[in-house]
Order: C-alpha cells, then structure tokens, then sequence
C-alpha cells in the first residue's frame, strides 16, 4: 500500500487525519544518549555542590554586595548606550551601503574595514590613551584659531573610551546586520512604494523597514548577548565594570574562584533575561509569517 493511500484509508472511515501530529518512533538509540545526557547533568550538579574549592558560602555573601551591583549597573548602562550607537551607527551605515552615492558607500566600506578589522581590545586602548595623540580637543575651522578647546583627559574618560570602543565596534557589526534585513525586502515593495507617491523617507519608514525587521531583530538579540559580554573587556581600562569589580575584590580577599562564579551568575542572569527579550520580539515581528500548524494538510482534506 502507497504512503497516499495508507494516509486516505482511515479518511474514507470518517475518521480525520492530521499528519502535523505525527511522531517519529523513539528508537533505543535516543533512549541511551538521554540516559547519558542526564548522567552527564547529574555529574555536572555533583561536581558543583559538593567541590569545597567553589566556597559557595562566600558566593552568596558578595552576589549582593554593594560594590558588585554598582558594577553590575554600570555593565547594563554600557550594554545599553553602546548598543543605541551602533545601531544608529549600523542603520545609517547601512542606509550609504545600499545608496548609489559612491563617496557614501566608500564612507561606509572604509569603516567597516578598520572597526571589524581590528580587535575590540586594542580599539578600547586606543581610545583611552587618545590624549598621546591628540593632547587636546578643538572646535572650530580648519587652518584657524580654534573657538574652544579641552584637555583630551579631562573629555576622554574611562565611560566615555568604552562607549567609543563598543559602540564603534558595534556600528561596524551592525551594519551588516541592516543591510543583510534590507536586502530580504522584496523590490517589488520599493516600487509598490513609489506607485502609491511615498516619499523614499515615508517609504522605509512605513514599509521597508518594518519588514526588513523580521530578518534584523534575531542577529541584533545575538549581538546585544554579545555585547554584554563583551563589557568584560572594559575592566583593562579601570572602568568599574562587573568584572572589574569582582577583580577588585579578589586581590585583596585572594578568593578568586569564589568571585569569578559571583560574575558568572550575574552574567548568566542578566543573558537569560536579554534571550527572554529576543524571544519575545521575534514572535512580535514574526506575526503572518508563521506556518499554521492546526490546519490540516490539503492532500489529506482532499482525501
């Protein structure tokens, strides 16, 4: 018997059939590697609780700490700006990649080659010891006396040299980001767009954009993850960072394992939170383009 007509015999008995609910078999293979997946997790909680060098007791006497929160809060506010920046930064990038103005695109191009191209690190270095090249920072005409000028120290601080390095950073990122969401549109909408009179402002704004955001919104939620994470390497700046706290604390205490675990909770808490946000924006902007999976299947209605 064919696989149509082992579907349609049961159909021809009065009895609907939905094959969307259709299951594969366990076979033993999937029932030993759970057994050892969760041998595995068994093994792992073990090895966490009852491994005396984790001094679980001295985790939770700093995870609340003061200090520990105030780098916490300062981790979260660079997470933030940073990634307003490089958004805008990425959106506009985006926008002159896209664009027939060739000095825009070269703009763009040239950008995208320096800050992709160069460690995350050494840009965070750079911008803090910007004062070595340039001592001071100027306004006004090129070739004339300056209209007002500042100390490069005094205007670069450590937040304001983090801000630069992770949001320059991820501008570079996130323009190929909006450029890849743009390209998804289909370029019959840029000329259904034009037909109905639509300014090409109004026209982004009301019809490109929010379909580009379908394919933008999944790898900006990785790059914010990211970007949480990659606040870490701010504390070679002597910004007070989580991580810089919790290295504060453990050179004078020496509990270095403890404090490490008390970053990793806070860090795990605070992905796990960003992925929750992900996820639900994804459903958001996903509406009409999920498949329906309580409809029945056309060949089996035909049945």
């Amino acid at each position: 018997m064919s696989v149509a007509e082992r579907v349609r015999a049961p159909a021809s008995q009065g009895d609907p059939v939905d094959v969307s609910t259709a299951r594969h078999r366990t076979s033993p293979f999937r029932w030993g590697l759970t057994l050892l997946l969760v041998l595995a997790a068994v093994q792992v909680v073990y090895f966490l609780f009852t491994n005396p060098r984790f001094e679980w007791a001295v985790v939770w006497k700093y995870l609340f700490s003061a200090n520990i929160l105030l780098g916490l809060g300062t981790t979260l506010l660079l997470t933030v700006i940073a990634m307003v920046i490089g958004t805008v930064i990425g959106t506009i990038a985006a926008l002159a990649l896209v664009s027939d103005f060739k000095p825009g695109r070269w703009a763009a191009q040239t950008y995208l080659w320096v800050f992709r191209g160069t460690p995350l690190l050494i840009q965070l270095i750079f911008w803090y010891n910007l004062a070595y090249l340039i001592p001071k920072i100027t306004i006004g005409l090129p070739f004339l006396p300056p209209l007002a000028e500042w100390p490069t120290n005094s205007v670069i601080t450590p937040f304001l040299a983090a801000l630069l390095g992770l949001g320059l950073a991820e501008g570079a990122y996130m323009t190929e980001i909006v450029r890849a969401g743009l390209s998804s549109v289909d370029t019959r909408q840029h000329d259904a767009a034009r037909a109905l009179g639509m300014t090409p402002a109004k026209a982004f704004f009301r019809i490109i954009f929010p379909q580009a955001m379908r394919f933008i919104i999944p790898p900006t939620g990785n790059q914010i993850i990211g970007m949480a994470k990659a606040t870490a390497l701010v504390s070679v700046i002597a910004m007070n960072d989580l991580l810089h706290s919790v290295q504060i604390i453990y050179n004078r205490t020496y509990e270095i394992v403890p404090l490490l675990m008390v970053a990793v909770i806070w860090y795990l808490a605070v992905i796990t939170l960003l992925y929750a946000f992900q996820s639900r924006l994804e459903r958001h902007y996903s509406k009409g383009h999920r498949r329906d999976t309580t409809q029945t299947s056309p060949a089996v209605e035909q049945a």
